[in-house]
């Protein structure tokens, strides 16, 4: 890849080791940020390169503490508008306020927007996303939004088996359309779960729609957090007696053992996700497979950075 020239990239702490994962593929530096903490607990941030008619993309996912990590990053954007940067670009790889995309009760708040608006607010020019929960996220955002998504990551890596009697299972019909993109690009036949929620860790599953008796399954979700809607899922699976099961998702949030809870499932191969959020080694099972957005990432900021097309990276 090219040098890319007047660009100048920073990192939050929320995943430094991505942003030099992308620096590295884009051969730039990744210039350094420090944050510091008043007395009275409120942060301050300070970008350590110049920025005056840069071109400057801010790496920062919304991950926990989602809350710390969105005002560092509403910070830095305040300090590079302030810094004279000509475009600043938010390269978004995980949005955790994207579930919150509807009003489903009374008098609830509707995240996803509003922390839009603060992104634009604080001087987002740009937004680079990757795998948004729900289409309607992209259009809470008042500026451009280029949405990548790891679907040509994922199917690289399954595409190394052999994939006779494989099926590609959604956990619900919101995500059947990704899903059968993904069966598309496998070759494979696409299933879906009839799902229910009812809280944030509960959900029924009451059937699963297409034929899996007797198949390999692959199922995949755009994130993982608790594992309730799959571990629902494997349930009916394993009743309509699948041969195998491989788990796969853009976000591997993994929360509360999660991943322990996962690869002891009976019946489950592999658990596939990519590092659009960070992975501590202990948490990571031998299971566990997890593939770079990297490249994808820096290969769109490329072509943001030379007025090229995007969309072309999919077509």
């Amino acid at each position: 890849m090219p040098l890319v020239r007047d660009i100048a990239v920073f990192s939050g702490s929320a995943h430094p080791e991505l942003a030099a994962e992308i620096c590295a593929h884009l051969g730039v530096p990744l210039h350094p940020v420090r944050v510091s903490r008043f007395a009275n607990d409120c942060l301050e941030v300070q970008l350590g390169a110049n920025c005056r008619e840069r071109d400057v993309y801010l790496v920062q996912p919304l991950v926990p503490p989602v809350q710390e990590h969105l005002v560092e990053l509403l910070l830095m954007l305040d300090a590079a508008r302030g810094a004279s940067a000509a475009r600043i670009t938010v390269v978004l790889p995980h949005y955790a306020y994207a579930r919150s995309d509807k009003k489903d009760a009374p008098r609830i708040s509707i995240g996803g927007r509003l922390v839009a608006d603060l992104l634009k607010t604080a001087g987002a020019d740009r937004v680079l996303a990757l795998t948004l929960h729900s289409p309607q996220v992209h259009g809470f955002f008042s500026m451009p939004v280029d949405h990548l998504h790891a679907l040509r990551e994922l199917a690289t890596h399954f595409s190394q088996y052999d994939l006779t009697d494989t099926v590609v299972v959604s956990p619900d019909l919101g995500n059947a359309k990704e899903a059968a993109a993904f069966a598309r690009l496998l070759g494979t036949p696409v299933a879906a779960g009839a799902k229910q929620r009812y809280s944030d860790d509960r959900v029924q599953i009451s059937a699963v729609i297409g034929d899996v008796a007797g198949k390999h399954v692959i199922v995949l979700d755009d994130e993982i957090a608790k594992g309730s809607t799959v571990i629902e899922l494997m349930e009916h699976l394993r009743g309509l007696d699948v041969q195998s099961i491989r788990l796969a998702c853009t976000h591997g949030l993994f929360s509360s053992g999660a991943l322990d809870r996962l690869s002891g499932q009976p019946g489950v191969l592999e658990i596939v996700c990519t590092n659009s959020v960070p992975i501590a080694a202990d948490k990571r099972v031998p299971k566990l497979k997890v593939l770079s957005v990297a490249p994808a990432l820096a290969e769109a900021m490329r072509r943001i950075h030379n007025g090229e097309s995007v969309s072309a990276l999919f077509a």
